[in-house]
């Protein structure tokens, strides 16, 4: 809480822009998770790992798991 009192105005607000680039792909990672259908226990798993990896779970559920989503499309 020191640190924070010591910043200047403008290194708070890079601070809260950076964090906010680390948060938002795994929000998006957990929403698109959420929304879509998988086999089995894929779904789970693919949660756990975003959550518990955060960013690389998050880079990891685009880059291979949006690939295992079934497609309901008709």
């Amino acid at each position: 809480m020191i640190i924070l009192v010591m910043m200047e105005t403008w290194e708070l607000i890079i601070l809260i822009i950076l964090l906010a680039l680390g948060i938002s792909p795994t929000i998006l990672a957990v929403v698109d998770i959420r929304k879509g259908e998988f086999r089995g226990n894929d779904k789970l798993i693919w949660l756990l790992v975003v959550l518990f990896m955060s960013i690389f779970g998050a880079i990891l559920y685009f880059l291979i798991g949006r690939e295992q989503k079934i497609n309901t499309k008709n």
